[in-house]
């Protein structure tokens, strides 16, 4: 296997030099080196570590591992002593990391790698991957503030968090995976955030009970629609085609069933002249957000609220 990982490294190193692949290009994702070499995925990562040690490649956020401005290799990194290790920079490399090259490349032995130290030193501050995820969850919404000052009125507040947290789930497309709705986890920045959203129905004439079923219901909203930001990014970083591309190709499928006559509103519906109709999960979020907060503007109103 070691000689199969030195090959891949070689091949890839191969096609940089020769200019295939240019600086700024994407080099082959984790789960397009397990498709196209066949191994593990755990084989696929230490390659682009590697790369990455190398100075051949870097990771972008929202890109995903691209060659380095140059394409020519810097100096391996040293190792530096467990003692610079904190509990902080471990779980702000494993974010970096879920950030830019998705879940599936996360591990203590990819953390330990990016860091330059050995994996079992991670095990002094964290005591495993789960925890780890845990960690990384709380961090991604502590590092979005609730104002001290919020807009007047309820909409205005549950609104004002919603759009936060979207805007938190927009920064870690894996972050939606991670937090529960069934089984919550004690995250105590999540906290704060429910915190906001039950004040925003303080002083409404609903039953502690109402409240908390809004307040699931809107962060569930957030979520719900957000989950599909990961599957996006592994399915364009899987496949190599946006959604647009992956629409064109996928034409063909959709005519054929639509062309049988069984779907005849639906037909009519998406060939209706003049339709432009472009999905956005953006405009989906905000689009069922007002729709939910409409409802609950009657639901208020007929509470005295």
């Amino acid at each position: 296997m070691d000689a199969l990982y030195a090959r891949i490294v070689g091949e890839i190193r191969g096609r940089i030099e020769r200019g295939e692949l240019r600086p700024g290009d994407r080099v082959p994702s984790t789960r397009q080196i397990v498709q196209e070499w066949g191994v593990a995925m755990a084989t696929a990562t230490k390659v682009l570590t590697t790369l990455r040690q190398d100075g051949l490649v870097r990771a972008v956020p929202g890109v995903g591992t691209i060659v380095g401005p140059s394409g020519s290799p810097s100096p391996v990194r040293r190792r530096e002593p467990d003692q610079d290790l904190t509990r902080e920079r471990i779980v702000r490399t494993a974010m970096a990391i879920a950030d830019t090259e998705r879940m599936p490349a996360l591990s203590m032995r990819r953390v330990a790698a990016e860091l330059g130290v050995a994996t079992m030193s991670l095990y002094r501050y964290v005591p495993g991957k789960d925890e780890l995820v845990l960690m990384m969850a709380d961090a991604a919404f502590a590092g979005t503030t609730i104002p001290k000052v919020m807009p007047p009125g309820w909409r205005a507040k549950l609104e004002l968090v919603a759009r936060l947290q979207w805007a938190t789930y927009r920064r870690h497309p894996w972050l939606a995976q991670v937090v529960s709705v069934t089984r919550p986890q004690a995250l105590p920045s999540l906290l704060v955030h429910a915190n906001a959203s039950l004040n925003a129905l303080d002083g409404l004439e609903l039953d502690a009970s109402t409240k908390l079923y809004i307040h699931i219901m809107v962060f569930g909203h957030a979520k719900g629609t957000a989950v599909n930001l990961e599957w996006e990014a592994e399915a364009e970083q899987y496949t190599g085609m946006d959604a647009d591309q992956w629409m064109e190709v996928q034409s063909p499928a959709f005519e054929a069933i639509l062309g049988s006559g069984a779907l005849s509103t639906f037909s009519r519906v998406i060939g209706e002249e003049g339709l432009d109709f472009d999905l956005n999960l953006d405009k989906l979020f905000e689009f069922g957000l007002q729709r939910l907060l409409d409802g609950l503007a009657v639901m208020v109103g007929h509470a005295g609220g």
